[in-house]
């Protein structure tokens, strides 16, 4: 442990992660231990562009941005970062990076050469994350105001820099005396209304403020220039604090808005010199100031005396309406905003509390329903409540000498939110409670099962040989009466059709005995070979059956594992694997789309069957268009494919027929998944209409179109990755409101029961970007099996039937090297398949959960990078040994670059080795049978139920998402593998044991595969001709998308449509106009 620097200035940083980049594990541990030292820190969170965090590092007035950058592009990020801070006069701040081995030796030096202090993951090993903290706070603890004092003109002028400075010189007490009674004399002359709002922790005061913001630019279209002072507590421990209010922000872009971060260093509610903060920003010319202070107590009304009128927020759960009479703030606040209101008991709540007020201000005249209280919902987009609050603000504010005009926004008549959807109806809210209960009660009837059989099958025994002895019918004596009696009971204990399948075991064991099973399937006969012969001439079957003679270890079987292919579908849901078809997916995706299919063309050569995964750029991840920006253009076709338009998409899958059945696409993409989807679909049914012309000659008439797209969609086999769950909590590839990504989802899939979309997922519900993030593999189970659910439940609140949705969805999973990943298909299809049959009483198709497994990613290693094919393949021992649907195996490359042909060839032998040489890999059920893997299963279930638990305390899936339960849990796993990596106490060879020693433990150079200049040149030469091609008549098309979407419509029917002409970024800005963006947390 090195020794800790100790700051002798307030050391303030911000912390990101890149442009287009959700991996945010790594910043936000570090951003911990930043705090921990003692730093203030503004945590932007993930997908953050330059242009953001300038503003940011220039409004915040700090010594430093630490910026972690993984998804590739991140020498023009980092170069373009150090360049706008200098032409921004903002050279002083240090800018700090990192990204793991995806920036390799020579971009670090290159780096380097820039003034980027880039961190090595040999620069990890050897400092420890510790060590590299301290060293940023050293190199980051001197005193801005030496660096360059504000200029009194210039903060008069509103120039952003000094105005920030300025601040920073307020709060530190810094600024002369002179220059401060000149700005409070300024101050004091400009009529300019300063708005508080205060309220409980937890109640959403950012996000409403945000909304507020928000609508005051929409409403006065600009006019006006609004300051936001946040101010956040210091730990009285330490001296650090999060400053975690901006990351909430949506509302801040252009000139117009000004936010500003404040730590308390103090232990009350406000800093000391907040009226010099206000003073200055008065002064710089701002029409309206709006100050937020952290959550409170009851008793607490420190704001009051620095503004002119005060917002209180707080939730429906108060407690009872006695606990109303002690809060303080609602003597002093001109008015109250029940924020969450889409939660039980809000109605009543803003009953009580319009009866307090008037209690409070004596105005027994007036009815409660008169009194200045909202109901708000800041997390609905559009929300009208919170529109009614903002009229109500923008009136009083005006009263006080706000300049506004009438606005553009329509009044509303309502005092609280109202049409709020809920996703998962309250009544349903503790459906996960529910699904335990289910699980634990069917394991405990299997022992009652098991019981009754076994105590039948001994009292029949006895029964037989005590007939036998006595050479007389039964009957005769009383000791045999009794018996018979005992025979009765027993009998009467076993459900009939417990006792047929216990009478019908020796013909199941018999009809796999033999060399083949011939099963007659609606007058057709399937013959299956049972066996395979080793080179020593041992036939080894394909199924082995337990040899189980007491009835009750039999009935164990059946009910906890069973046969593959039989519920509830432990070893697998089919049978047999297919002779034809190897479980392997290989992923690809890089430059332009030629390049990339040309590597499609590649990895399927010589299958016969082609499974084909997309990787998309960062780029195409967020729903934007290649962009000439550099932050933008290093990232096109980086680390995946480049894709716009629909023209991209028919060039990606040239020469694939995807109605072929054994052609299947597996498409990697969330936040913007519908548009995509819409891309594929287009391009499956433009491939039907393109032969039908090479034909017959001709172009279709409409029938026949209608005729070959109801082919395409019928025929087209695949998975949308579309989990926005699963993005929300650890992946961060979101773009819309939870609300409206939600929404969209169910439309889709809506779309797929009504255009008979059978043999495609419409959703992979992902446990391997949570994995990714951090989480154990029990976190990665839990979260992803619930997640499930939650889409269960919100399909059916839309009223969907649970067998026609529940085949299109699928999972993913991450296998990792950790004991519980042996058992992880197991466990999740023998939960599912128990919830589907007994909770939800779905049909046998529905009942069978099928996955995509890939190799962790996050167990490759930079260093020794040959190693990380001995994991992978590890990895992918188990996932074919727990009969996996699918599997990717990682390139050994890939913890520093975008697959290269022979590190991907070397990733599909690995398949193909275990499929055709290991030995074991013969057998289709080898885990069953074994002692460990038996307890295994028992105890991750059991952890995973008990994780169900936990969030059903938590309101369910979506009520823990809002406190952060998931991503806080995958924080914390993610830095307890992080910190055991460095101590050592989780062995990693060639990483921090077995370490190479001298020169040989240098990092070696490896291929790089980038897109090449001219590709991305192309790419952003062909969205600028698709979008002058389509320009009549994309803004129609995108008129028609956002009216579907107010009005009701389902989205994707005439999202469809639209993205024939629109690009990407122009349905994701439409979308964003009609759905909201999404809120980031911390």
């Amino acid at each position: 442990m090195p020794d800790l620097h100790t700051p002798t200035h307030p050391v303030r940083l911000v912390t990101a992660s890149s442009l287009f980049d959700g991996h945010d594990a790594s910043i936000n541990i570090m951003r911990r231990i930043f705090m921990a030292q003692g730093c203030e820190v503004v945590h932007l969170g993930h997908n953050r562009s330059v242009q953001e965090v300038v503003d940011a590092a220039i409004e915040e007035d700090v010594q430093g941005v630490a910026v972690s950058s993984y998804q590739g592009g991140h020498v023009e990020y980092f170069e373009y970062l150090v360049e706008s801070l200098r032409a921004a006069g903002a050279d002083h701040v240090k800018v700090v990076g990192g990204g793991g081995g995806v920036i390799v030796p020579a971009e670090i030096a290159r780096l380097r050469e820039s003034g980027v202090i880039i961190f090595s993951p040999e620069d990890g090993q050897r400092m420890g994350l510790v060590g590299m903290i301290n060293s940023v706070v050293a190199d980051c603890d001197f005193d801005p105001w030496q660096a360059k004092a504000a200029c009194l003109d210039d903060v008069l002028s509103g120039d952003r820099l000094s105005v920030a400075r300025a601040m920073t010189g307020a709060q530190t007490g810094q600024l002369p005396e002179e220059m401060l009674e000149r700005l409070r004399e300024t101050a004091a002359f400009r009529t300019v209304p300063v708005l508080g709002i205060t309220g409980t922790g937890g109640s959403g005061k950012s996000s409403l403020t945000d909304e507020l913001v928000r609508r005051f630019r929409t409403d006065q279209q600009d006019k006006l220039r609004i300051c936001v002072i946040a101010v956040d507590p210091t730990r009285r421990k330490g001296g650090g604090a999060l400053l975690g209010d901006r990351i909430r922000a949506n509302s801040l872009d252009g000139d117009r808005t000004f936010f500003r971060s404040l730590a308390t260093r103090g232990a009350h509610e406000v800093p000391e010199h907040l009226a010099d903060v206000i003073a200055v920003a008065k002064a710089a010319g701002f029409d309206l100031v709006i100050v937020e202070t952290p959550g409170i107590g009851q008793g607490d009304a420190a704001i009051v005396p620095f503004v002119d009128t005060s917002l209180y927020v707080m939730t429906p759960e108060f407690g009872a309406a006695s606990q109303l009479e002690k809060i303080d703030m609602l003597d002093f606040a001109s008015t109250v905003a029940i924020n969450k209101f889409e939660r039980r008991g809000a109605k009543d709540a803003l009953r009580d509390v319009g009866r307090q007020l008037v209690r409070n201000r004596g105005a027994f005249g007036k009815r409660p329903e008169d009194m200045p209280v909202f109901g708000t919902s800041a997390a609905t987009f559009n929300d009208d409540g919170v529109t009614a609050l903002y009229q109500h603000l923008r009136d009083e504010l005006a009263g006080l000498g706000l300049p506004v005009s009438e606005g553009t926004l329509p009044h509303v008549d309502v005092r609280h939110s109202s049409g709020i959807r809920q996703v998962v109806p309250t009544d349903r809210v503790r459906y996960l409670a529910e699904i335990t209960e289910t699980v634990r009660g069917y394991h405990a009837r299997t022992e009652e099962l098991a019981e009754a059989a076994r105590r039948l099958q001994q009292v029949e025994a006895v029964r037989g040989m005590v007939s036998t002895a006595l050479d007389q019918p039964s009957g005769r004596s009383s000791g045999v009466e009794t018996l018979e009696r005992l025979y009765d009971e027993a009998r009467r204990a076993v459900p009939h059709e417990l006792a047929d399948q216990i009478a019908g075991w020796p013909a199941v064991v018999e009809s796999y005995s033999g060399d083949e099973q011939v099963v007659r399937v609606r007058d057709k006969e399937i013959h299956t070979k049972l066996t395979r012969e080793s080179l020593s001439g041992n036939k080894i079957p394909r199924v082995s059956l337990p040899r189980f003679t007491d009835h009750g270890e039999l009935v164990r079987f059946w009910r906890r594992e069973n046969l593959p292919g039989f519920f509830p579908f432990t070893a697998g849901v089919f049978p047999f694997k297919r002779d034809t078809e190897d479980p392997a997916r290989m992923f690809a995706g890089e430059g332009d789309p030629f390049r990339t299919n040309r590597r499609f063309k590649l990895l399927s050569k010589d299958n016969p069957a082609t499974r084909l995964s997309t990787a998309f750029d960062s780029v195409t991840l967020y729903g934007r268009d290649p962009d000439p920006r550099p932050d933008v253009y290093g990232k096109v076709g980086t680390s995946g494919v480049s894709v716009a338009t629909l023209d991209d998409m028919l060039a990606l899958y040239d020469g694939f027929d995807l109605v072929d059945p054994s052609t299947s696409v597996s498409m990697t993409i969330n936040g913007p998944a519908p548009t995509v989807l819409a891309f594929f679909l287009n391009t499956a049914i433009d491939q039907q209409v393109d032969r039908f012309i090479e034909r017959e000659g001709r172009e279709p008439s409409d029938e026949e179109r209608a005729e070959l797209a109801a082919y395409a969609l019928a025929n087209v086999r695949g998975t949308v990755q579309a989990d926005i769950l699963k993005e929300d909590q650890g992946q961060n590839t979101c773009l819309f409101s939870t609300e409206f990504s939600l929404r969209m989802m169910a439309d889709i899939q809506e779309w797929f029961i009504e255009h008979q979309v059978r043999n495609f997922y419409s959703v992979s519900i992902s446990g391997y970007h949570i994995a990714e993030a951090g989480a154990n593999p029990i976190s990665q189970l839990a979260f992803t099996l619930a997640n499930g659910f939650t889409y269960v439940e919100a399909y059916l609140a839309r009223g969907m039937d649970i067998d026609d949705f529940a085949p299109n969805l699928s999972f993913f999973f991450s296998n990792g090297m950790d004991p519980e990943y042996s058992v992880l298909g197991r466990v999740a299809r023998r939960i599912w398949a128990i919830a589907m049959k007994e909770k939800y009483g779905a049909n046998e198709r529905s009942q069978k959960l099928k996955y995509h497994v890939q190799t962790s990613g996050r167990s490759l290693h930079a260093q020794e990078m040959d190693f990380n094919d001995i994991r992978t393949t590890l990895q992918a021992l188990i996932a074919i040994y727990d009969n996996a649907n699918s599997l990717h195996t990682n390139a050994y490359d890939e913890a520093v670059t975008t697959p290269t042909e022979d590190s991907v060839r070397r990733a599909v032998a690995i398949q193909l080795i275990i499929n055709r040489e290991w030995g074991l890999a013969m057998n289709e059920n080898p885990l069953q049978g074994s002692f460990v893997i038996d307890e295994l299963t028992d105890l991750v279930e059991a952890a995973v139920l008990a994780e169900f638990d936990r969030l059903n305390e938590r309101g369910g899936v979506l009520g823990a998402m809002e406190t952060g339960y998931q991503r806080g849990r995958i924080q914390d796993e993610s830095m307890l593998y992080e910190h055991r990596k460095h101590d050592g106490s989780l062995p990693i060879i060639g990483v921090n044991t077995f370490v190479k020693e001298g020169s040989e433990a240098s990092p070696r150079e490896v291929e790089l595969a980038r897109a090449t200049e001219a590709e991305k040149e192309s790419q952003l030469r062909r969205v600028r001709e698709f979008q002058a091609e389509h320009a009549s008549e994309a803004p129609a098309a995108l008129a028609q998308l956002k009216e579907a979407a107010v009005s009701g419509e389902n989205v994707f029917a005439v999202l469809m449509d639209a993205a024939r002409v629109c690009s990407l970024q122009q349905v994701t800005e439409a979308f964003f106009e009609v759905g909201g963006q999404y809120r980031r947390n911390v």
